[in-house]
C-alpha cells in the first residue's frame, strides 16, 4: 500500500504519538557493537562509527558516552518516502517553538527525536498544527 504524498492530507491525518522517553545517541565501533548485549531502537552506519539510539539506562549500564537525552515522537500517518514538504513543515513548526529535532524516516512513518525536556511542548505544537489543517 503506497503512502500519502499530499502535504495537506499528511498534516491533517498525522497523529503524533510519544513512544519512548530517555533515549540517547551513542557512537560505537563495529567490533564494540558486536561485543555488547544491546538491542538499539535505531542503528545507522557512518564513516566514523555506528550511531545507536538506546535507552539512557542501557547506555549508563554499558558505560556508553552520550550528551543529550531525547524522546521519540512518531507521526502515525503512512507517509510516502517521496512526499515533498512534510518534514519541512514539521521541523519549521518545532523551530518556531525553539525545539530542536532529529528526524528519521522509515518505511511507514516519520520518527522525531526531540529533547526530552521539550517533548510535551513538541507534541502539543504538532497536534495544534494538525488541528489547524483539519479546521481549514
Amino acid at each position: 500500500m503506497p503512502g500519502v504524498d499530499d502535504l495537506g492530507q499528511l498534516i491533517r491525518e498525522m497523529r503524533p504519538v510519544m513512544k519512548e522517553r530517555d533515549l540517547v545517541f551513542c557512537s560505537l565501533g563495529y567490533r564494540q557493537l558486536l561485543e555488547l548485549p544491546i538491542d538499539p531502537i535505531l542503528s545507522f552506519k557512518e564513516d566514523e562509527g555506528i550511531t545507536l539510539v538506546v535507552h539512557s539506562d542501557v547506555a549508563d549500564r554499558l558505560g556508553l558516552e552520550y550528551t543529550g537525552v531525547w524522546s521519540r515522537i512518531v507521526l502515525t500517518v503512512h507517509s510516502d518516502l517521496e512526499a515533498i514538504g512534510f518534514l519541512a513543515k514539521i521541523t519549521e513548526t518545532l523551530a518556531d517553538e525553539g525545539i530542536s529535532c532529529n528526524v528519521v524516516s522509515a518505511f511507514y512513518h516519520d520518527h522525531l527525536f526531540v529533547p526530552a525536556d521539550r517533548a510535551k511542548d513538541a507534541l502539543n505544537a504538532l497536534k495544534k498544527l494538525s488541528h489547524l489543517y483539519r479546521d481549514a
